[in-house]
């Protein structure tokens, strides 16, 4: 290395490092260069990574969080299959998958110690240095057992937030996107929602509604789903409510090679239909 340095330095006609005293130090004009040295090999590096995504050589690591109860969201989004299909085309990249709220989730983007995260939403913007692709869009329901008074008559098919003011709720934990959603929305209408239970997995919800614990707030089940855990569902109106399940990353991007493309990859899978 030395050698090649005072290579550089006879092809500049300049000395870049001070070797006078008893630790060598750039000169002014190392200072100088030392910027487009540094931009110099960050490209040479940027090149031998390009060559070896295309090559299928690419290596690393990749860090993805799904957020808790997200089950159901994956399966629509067949994120399973998207995982399977990077590690065939890039054995070597090591993936690590965690689970967590979507609130501590944000916190590693922002850390770096996530690449990509999905997330449930509970703002209508993005968090500051974050972007988004919103996977799930859909209504958010209160399901309960068919005789439970909130939900009479029995022709009814929509009920107001207000009129679940002082009924037991049971919803998803604090620090996920449905919850921040049914929390902020509370407050709007003008109270503290009495959360009864609460459990990660929307499906388990549903079944606790099902057996007359409370009213469950969940994601709109797909048709028959209702009838086949014993529930009715009525769409909260007033506000009307939506649950969003998101692809998140640093607005600035993944860290590494390896999460760049395994983010291109997931934003350009077939999503739910």
């Amino acid at each position: 290395m030395s050698a090649q340095v005072r290579q550089l330095e006879k092809e500049l006609g300049h000395p870049l490092l001070d070797r006078s005293g008893r630790s060598v130090t750039l000169t002014e004009v190392g200072e100088a260069v030392l910027p487009y040295a540094r931009a110099a090999l960050a490209a040479v590096e940027a090149v031998r990574q390009t060559a070896e995504e295309f090559t299928g050589l690419l290596r690393g690591h990749v860090t993805l969080g799904l957020v808790s109860g997200a089950a159901a969201a994956a399966q629509e989004f067949d994120l399973a299959t998207v995982l399977a299909g990077f590690h065939e085309d890039h054995p070597q990249v090591e993936i690590a998958l965690t689970e967590d709220t979507s609130e501590r989730m944000l916190a590693a983007l922002h850390r770096g110690e996530l690449d990509i995260a999905v997330i449930g939403l509970a703002d209508e913007e993005p968090p500051p240095g974050i972007s988004l692709q919103v996977l799930i869009d859909e209504p958010l329901v209160a399901a309960a057992a068919p005789d439970d008074p909130a939900l009479t008559p029995a022709d009814r098919t929509s009920i107001a937030l207000a009129e679940l003011r002082d009924r037991p709720l049971i919803s998803l934990p604090r620090g996920t996107g449905l919850r921040g959603v049914l929390d902020r929305a509370c407050a709007q209408v003008g109270f503290r929602p009495c959360i009864a239970f609460e459990a990660a997995a929307p499906l388990f919800l549903a079944q606790l509604a099902a057996g007359g614990l409370g009213v469950a707030v969940i994601p709109a089940l797909p048709a028959g789903a209702a009838a086949a855990f014993g529930l009715r569902t009525l769409e909260i109106t007033e506000p009307r409510l939506r649950g969003r399940v998101a692809l998140a990353w640093r607005t600035d991007g993944p860290s590494s090679p390896a999460g760049a493309v395994r983010l291109n990859l997931m934003r350009t899978s077939p999503g739910p239909t």
